[in-house]
C-alpha cells in the first residue's frame, strides 16, 4: 500500500519578453497560454515585460477575457491599455484557429488498452531488476489562502521550504529501503520512517497497482490525449469506491487514520501501454479528520540501468490541505545504478527538475497538415 504521512514556457513568451509584439501576436500567446493551462500568475507576469508596437484598446481587452484568462492577466492587460494609448491603432484581432481534437479510441479499443495497461501494472514491481537511487525529498508549508496571513483568497500560496533531505533508495528482491544521508546538506544516517514531518512512500509500483488489481473494482472512462516530455499519451480517468480501497492518509505519526475513496488518472503510453503518470485524489475525507484532502501525482520516464532501458519513477508531488495550511511534498528520483550493498553515496544534492518534465500539454493531430512542423510530430 501507498502511505501518505503528513505534518514549459512557450517560445513566444520568450518572444514577449525580448521584442515588442502586434496586438494580434499578443491575442495569440494569451490563447495558447489557456490552452498549455499556464497559471494566471505566470502569464500576468510575461505581460509585465511585454512591449507592443500598437495601440491596446478595451474592446480588444473583451474579446482576450472571452479566451479564459484570469483576473491578474486581465489586469496586467490594462497596464498595457494605459501605456500605449499614444500609439497607432491595431489591425483587428484574428483568434487562432483551435486545432482539430483527435478523436478518442472506440469502446472497444479502450477496453482492451484497459486489459493490456492493468496487465503491465501488476506486472510492473516483478520486472524491475535490483537498483539503488538518490531521492531527493524537498518539503513546503504555505498558509492557505483566504485564511489568516494567508493573502486573499483567490491568491497563490507563498510556499516557504521546510527541508530537503537526500536519501539512498534501495530497491532489492522487490522491497523499498529509505536511508536519509543529508537533511539539508548536514549529515545524517537515518531510516526515513524515523524522520518527523510529512512523508509519502510506494512509488515504485504500489500506487499503479492498487488502480488495477481486481479487488479495487476501479471505474474507468476516456478522458483525453496529452503530450508529456515530448510524447503523446493517452488519459484514463478511474474512481475507487471507499469499501475497495487502500488509500491511506496517515496522522500524528500514526495516531490518526483514515482510508478513503479516491479518483484520479492513469496516462499511458499510446503504443505500448506503459505506465507514464498517475495521479490520485481523496475523496469524502469524513468530517473533523486533520487533513482536508490530498492529491499524489507520480511521472515515470525512460532511464538506462545496466545496459537495459526502464520505465522508473522520475517525479513525484503530495499536496495536503489542512484546516488552514498547506503542506507540499516534492521528490525526484535521481542517479539510478544497479544494486550494491557497497554503492557510494553522492553528497551533492541534484538541482531541481525543470518544470517541462512535468507539464502537460495539449496533443497535436499530427495527420492535419498544418502541424507537419510540430516537434510533437517528429519521430
Amino acid at each position: 500500500m501507498r502511505y501518505r504521512l503528513l505534518a514549459s514556457v512557450l517560445a513566444v513568451c520568450l518572444t514577449a519578453m525580448g521584442q515588442a509584439l502586434t496586438v494580434n501576436e499578443l491575442a495569440k500567446f494569451l490563447q495558447s497560454s489557456v490552452q498549455l493551462k499556464m497559471t494566471d500568475k505566470e502569464v500576468a507576469g510575461y505581460l509585465g515585460k511585454v512591449k507592443l508596437k500598437e495601440r491596446l484598446d478595451d474592446r480588444t481587452i473583451e474579446e482576450i477575457q472571452g479566451y479564459g484568462i484570469g483576473p491578474k492577466t486581465t489586469e496586467a492587460l490594462r497596464v498595457l491599455r494605459d501605456r500605449t494609448q499614444q500609439l497607432m491603432a491595431a489591425q483587428p484581432v484574428v483568434p487562432e484557429a483551435k486545432p482539430r481534437p483527435i478523436p478518442p479510441p472506440s469502446s472497444l479499443e479502450q477496453a482492451a488498452i484497459i486489459t493490456d495497461v492493468r496487465e503491465y501494472a501488476l506486472n510492473y514491481s516483478k520486472s524491475l531488476p535490483d537498483f539503488i537511487c538518490t531521492q531527493v525529498t524537498r518539503r513546503y508549508a504555505a498558509r492557505k489562502p483566504g485564511t489568516l496571513h494567508g493573502g486573499a483568497a483567490d491568491s497563490d500560496p507563498s510556499w516557504q521550504s521546510l527541508d530537503t533531505l537526500q536519501i539512498r533508495l534501495s530497491y532489492f528482491q522487490q522491497k523499498e529501503d529509505y536511508k536519509v544521508v543529508l537533511v539539508n546538506n548536514s549529515l545524517v544516517n537515518k531510516d526515513y520512517s524515523e524522520m518527523g514531518g510529512s512523508k509519502s512512500f510506494g512509488d515504485f509500483g504500489s500506487m499503479m497497482r492498487e488502480v488495477f488489481e481486481p479487488a479495487s473494482e476501479a471505474h474507468f472512462e476516456w478522458d483525453h490525449w496529452g503530450t508529456l516530455r515530448g510524447h503523446r499519451v493517452m488519459a484514463f480517468a478511474y474512481r475507487i469506491a471507499q469499501d475497495r480501497s487502500q488509500y491511506r492518509i496517515t496522522v500524528d505519526e500514526g495516531k490518526l487514520s483514515v482510508v478513503t475513496a479516491y479518483h484520479g488518472l492513469v496516462e499511458v503510453d499510446p503504443e505500448t501501454h506503459a505506465i507514464m503518470r498517475v495521479t490520485s485524489e481523496a475523496e469524502n475525507v469524513p468530517e473533523g479528520f486533520p487533513v482536508r484532502s490530498v492529491k499524489d501525482v507520480l511521472d515515470y520516464d525512460y532511464t538506462e540501468l545496466s545496459g537495459h532501458t526502464f520505465l522508473l519513477p522520475l517525479k513525484a508531488r503530495v499536496d495536503a490541505a489542512f484546516s488552514d495550511v498547506l503542506q507540499r511534498i516534492d521528490e525526484e528520483f535521481r542517479l539510478y545504478r544497479k544494486y550494491s550493498a557497497e554503492s557510494e553515496i553522492t553528497f551533492d544534492t541534484p538541482p531541481p527538475l525543470p518544470d517541462d518534465k512535468t507539464k502537460e500539454t495539449p496533443a497535436v493531430d499530427c495527420k492535419d497538415a498544418k502541424n507537419a512542423g510540430d516537434p510533437r510530430c517528429k519521430k
